[in-house]
């Protein structure tokens, strides 16, 4: 790989451009990566779907758009055009400036299109559209519902659908409407476009491929990149915090100006220890760090900035965040791309996916990782230089054991998640993205759309175009025809006496208001502004007071103003303060997470890769695990109340814990553990009803569920499809069953009495 390409060695090269060979050159490339390489001659003729997978960095952009590129440079009259669908602005703005440099040399146009772009530039591609189209599915949707007439000749040219980010789409509201969006581009189009997948991170290929065209899935030609080899460097870190009421405690009391005594008192919080290791270990390189909370990325960015201004020297750490200002993100992500000073971020997920960051030394966890998929996605970003290492550091926080210690906690729970994770990772292993959703909110949504963009639909066009033959397959004709009815009753549609459905008064409003476009929940927020400079947004469930002192941006501001109706917050600088309270990142286990954990506990041999204090907490685990027997059974009891331990990830222990209520059983999910108010003995009884109920049965089985109003148009949806749109989403019945069935009638030691150290 260490030789130009040639006609020889690259049979790819020879297929691009002459000026995109050029440009190849120019660029100092000495051969195509190996999905480049495998990419042009599949994308080049424009006449199949594909997905790209790659890792990070393995230049999966360059492997779609050098022979796309290719593709609108041939003789074609009227010029063709391509709509790059991305799920971050950022990484619009990220692939504007990237693709923009090669095709400015290529004289095709590439445009942004979102919120932040001017109406000039959209009005310029509208009247010529030709070249690369960057937009958000919002961006999209907004196309559709307030330009539809003209549509048609928006896209008569074009050639490709550019989907980036595909695992992030996936299994949600956002790529159901997604799915139905490309669909409908082709619609107005009146052909099949080819369909292009981008992703570094894909748990499950046929499902992708069913995701990016489900009427022809086995048609869709895969692109998997070769791995290249990369060794992984990992250490995961234990440490035991004070219980939580203390915790929060020196947490606020560290945020105030304190005398040199008290602020050595706080350090008892594992916080202060972990924020002490991370400026020793990470100063003078470049990392990303993912604490579980937009809180603690506040309070971590507060406390490293501290250090460096303690010892005098450059700031080194900046805090990155979906509630920040554009400005504030962007300068930590220019710290990150500027090359000449160490630069670290502190962030949420808005840092997992694919914007240019440059080379990552370390990716830190705080807490157990959302998902495998996800510490996959973030690891990445690290040992993308030839020779280098990816580096992996989690740091672990556990509570204190005493007689009234949950058994989640006597499990380590967090710990011992995290060290599944990391084997689960180590074999290859990460979650199939979740696709069994109805998602019948975002088909109120689209439904909407549609009756706006053509100006009303009848019924039979809306389940041919939106339903029969497009994203929302799995929604019967009966549970459609209700949920019309449903649209009407809540005056979001009517219907004139042709049979067309329009609008109702309560539709033309919610389509004519700019949260329309976006298929999930936005909520409301408070702008923070110091000196007329918006800093960003904290959630208006929890308003901030005037005086009160916060940490934003990594610094800290007093309050001074707060503007109820205009939803803003005066701030200025500030010695003190406290992150505001933001909504955690906390995601559903899956069972092959569980299933390793258990083996985790069952293994008698040392874990490798973690230190000394992770290690004492791993062996207390372990004691445990092995006191209570916990590799042969599942039921054990303490005290009247049964301790049910699945070992199933969180879907089928909500889906268990619910069906159990619904047989009669009061009961709790504890993570781990579901504690039932029972013995063992009426404990197998209710798992023997449980294991004769009919999953299909929502009506009763759902009947006395509250909160099951969970996406944004449900509240529209009749009962019937509800009940149905909340279990695929949120349950998995039919696992919770079948567990059910086989333990009750297997359970042959229901005598066993939980041994007195869970006590």
């Amino acid at each position: 790989m260490n030789l130009p390409p040639s006609h020889s060695e690259s049979s790819g090269f020879d297929q691009l451009e002459p000026r995109i060979q050029r440009w190849i050159w120019a660029e100092g490339w000495t051969s195509l990566r190996d999905a480049q390489e495998r990419a042009v001659p599949v994308l080049v003729d424009a006449d199949q779907d594909v997905i790209i997978a790659a890792a990070t960095a393995a230049g999966k952009t360059e492997a779609a758009f050098l022979p796309i590129l290719t593709n609108l440079l041939n003789d074609y009259d009227p010029p063709g055009s391509v709509l790059y669908i991305s799920p971050l602005k950022a990484l619009i703005n990220d692939q504007w400036d990237r693709l923009g440099r090669l095709c400015e040399q290529l004289e095709i146009p590439v445009v942004a299109w979102h919120g932040d772009i001017s109406s000039s530039k959209k009005h310029r591609f509208l009247k010529s559209p030709e070249g690369v189209l960057l937009i958000t599915p919002e961006s999209l949707e907004a196309l559709f519902v307030n330009r539809g007439s003209s549509l048609a000749g928006v896209f008569q040219n074009l050639r490709y659908i550019v989907v980036d980010e595909l695992h992030a789409f996936i299994g949600s509201e956002r790529g159901k409407q997604l799915q139905s969006l490309m669909h409908r581009v082709e619609l107005v189009a009146g052909r099949r476009l080819p369909r292009i997948g981008l992703s570094a991170t894909l748990g499950n290929m046929s499902l992708a491929k069913e995701f990016l065209r489900s009427a022809d899935a086995g048609g869709v030609t895969v692109i998997k990149s070769e791995n290249s080899g990369q060794t992984l460097q990992v250490q995961v870190r234990g440490y035991i915090q004070p219980p939580m009421s203390e915790l929060k405690k020196l947490l606020i009391q560290s945020a105030d100006e304190q005398s040199e005594e008290d602020e050595t008192e706080n350090k008892a919080s594992p916080d202060f220890a972990i924020a002490d290791h991370l400026y020793k270990v990470l100063r003078g390189s470049n990392n990303l760090i993912f604490p579980n909370s937009r809180q603690q990325v506040e309070w971590y960015a507060d406390q490293l900035r501290r250090r460096c201004e303690k010892d005098a020297v450059p700031n080194e750490f900046w805090p990155h965040h979906g509630s920040l200002s554009k400005d504030l993100r962007e300068q930590a992500e220019h710290a990150l791309k500027a090359g000449g000073q160490a630069a670290s971020a502190i962030c949420t997920t808005t840092l997992e996916l694919g914007i240019d960051i440059g080379s990552i030394k370390t990716v830190v966890q705080i807490g157990a990782p959302p998902s495998v998929a996800s510490l996959r996605q973030r690891l990445g970003r690290s040992g993308r230089r030839p020779g280098e290492n990816a580096i992996l550091r989690v740091y672990c926080k556990e509570s204190p054991l005493k007689d009234s210690s949950s058994l989640s906690d006597q499990l380590r729970q967090s710990l011992v998640q995290t060290i599944a994770m990391v084997r689960l990772l180590l074999g290859g292993w990460f979650e199939p993205p979740r696709t069994q959703g109805l998602h019948a909110s975002t088909l109120v949504q689209q439904c909407l759309s549609v009756i706006a963009q053509c100006g009303g639909a009848t019924a039979a066009d809306l389940w041919k175009h939106l339903v029969a033959e497009a994203a929302f397959q799995n929604v019967e004709k009966p549970d459609f025809l209700k949920l019309l009815k449903s649209l009407g009753e809540h005056e979001l549609i009517v219907q004139d006496s042709s049979g067309l459905l329009l609008p109702g008064t309560v539709g033309e409003r919610l389509i004519n208001h700019y949260e329309f476009y976006s298929a999930f929940i936005s909520d409301e927020e408070f702008r923070l502004v110091c000196d007329g400079k918006a800093l960003g947004s904290v959630p208006i469930s929890r308003p901030l007071t005037k005086d009160q002192r916060i940490i934003f941006g990594g610094r800290r501001w007093q309050v001074r103003d707060v503007d109820l109706q205009a939803k803003v917050i005066i701030v200025a600088p500030a010695r003190g303060g406290a992150p505001p309270l933001f909504d955690g990142l906390g995601a559903m286990v899956h069972d092959n997470v569980r299933k390793e954990m258990r083996a985790v506990l069952a293994d008698p041999n040392p874990c490798p890769f973690i230190d000394r204090d992770a290690q004492a907490l791993l062996d207390e685990a372990k004691k445990t695990f092995n006191a209570l027997g916990l590799g042969e059974r599942y039921l054990i009891e303490s005290g009247g109340r049964c301790y049910l331990i699945s070992w199933l990830g969180d879907y089928a222990n909500d889906a268990l814990r619910l069906l159990l209520n619904h047989v009669g059983f009061s009961c709790d999910n504890a993570g781990l553990a579901i504690e039932i108010d029972a013995d063992i003995q009426r404990t197998l009884a209710a798992l023997k009803d449980v294991g004769e109920l009919d999953a299909n049965d929502l009506d009763s089985i759902l009947a006395d569920v509250e909160n099951m109003l969970r996406e944004k148009w449900d509240w529209a949806l009749p009962e019937s499809l509800l009940m149905k749109s909340f279990a695929s989403i949120s349950l998995d019945i039919s696992t919770a069953i079948e567990f059910a069935q086989t333990h009750a009638a297997t359970y042959t030691n229901p005598n066993e009495m939980m041994p007195r150290a869970l006590i």
